[in-house]
């Protein structure tokens, strides 16, 4: 899908971004299935698995309602033939549709689905971890987000296994096609180097937690969070994306720069 063709109605209409997705995901070789449905919009997850040893990745994108870019982006890689058979993969698009259609970061109850998954209050979110805990570990996750805020691309980051850091080569990659992030506090919290966020304590103890907390607790030892700024137009925001995906599962198969291993 070219993005500079994408609509503003399409965009934000989830019940069509469902219909391009399901027929895209089948013909890749995607296993769809719709875990939930809400505001008449089915919730998907899609899976394709290939025989032998192969790192196991799992992304999401679309938990908050005003964030486009994340799934118009898997759509445009899953379409581009990116997610193949290098890898296992779990992908679940669209995680807050009601919000899409609201054109709001929370669901239709305002909640914010990306703090309610310790106390699950969410019927989304009670079905996404239903989804999840039948799911193998991950090697890696990658969680899709955009910034209102932010003038440039960056990342949190979430490491606490042998793996060493991808997060250089993600920005190296995207810094290529979107600026990077050059303040020093981000979401009011001190970067550890610039365009990254590593956790100083640890994230369990935080009193709500987001997706990418419950993946660290429960089903990946190495997450990231990527986040595109939403002042940017769409088409750079898709290709920032685009170009983090395909360079952390480059980065993946490769040598690790560093043993970092940030709890």
């Amino acid at each position: 899908m070219n993005p500079e063709n994408t609509t503003t109605a399409s965009v934000l209409n989830p019940l069509e971004f469902a219909r391009q997705i399901e027929p895209s995901a089948r013909a890749a070789g995607f296993h769809v299935e719709r875990f939930c449905e809400m505001a008449g919009c089915p919730i998907l997850a899609l899976t394709r698995r290939t025989a032998g040893p192969r790192p196991r990745i799992y992304i999401s994108a679309g938990i908050h309602g005003d964030e486009p870019a994340p799934p118009l982006a898997l759509l445009e890689m899953i379409e581009a033939g990116v997610f193949d058979d290098r890898a296992v993969w779990f992908i679940c698009p669209l995680l807050n549709p009601a919000g899409f259609i609201r054109r709001t970061r929370e669901n239709a109850d305002g909640i914010d689905l990306n703090r309610d998954y310790k106390a699950l209050r969410s019927l989304e979110i009670q079905a996404h971890a239903q989804w999840l805990r039948r799911q193998p570990n991950f090697d890696l996750a990658l969680c899709l987000h955009e910034d209102w805020e932010a003038q440039g691309f960056y990342l949190y980051e979430l490491n606490a296994g042998p793996r060493g850091s991808l997060a250089s080569q993600i920005l190296d990659a995207v810094r290529q096609v979107c600026p990077l992030e050059t303040a020093t506090v981000i979401d009011g919290r001190e970067v550890s180097e610039p365009a990254i966020i590593r956790p100083i304590g640890d994230p369990v103890l935080r009193e709500t937690w987001p997706e990418s907390i419950y993946l660290r607790a429960h089903h990946t030892r190495h997450e990231y969070t990527l986040e595109t700024p939403s002042a940017l137009p769409l088409a750079v925001r898709i290709s920032a994306h685009s170009a983090a995906v395909t360079t952390a599962l480059t980065a993946l198969g490769e040598p690790p720069r560093n043993m970092s291993r940030n709890a």
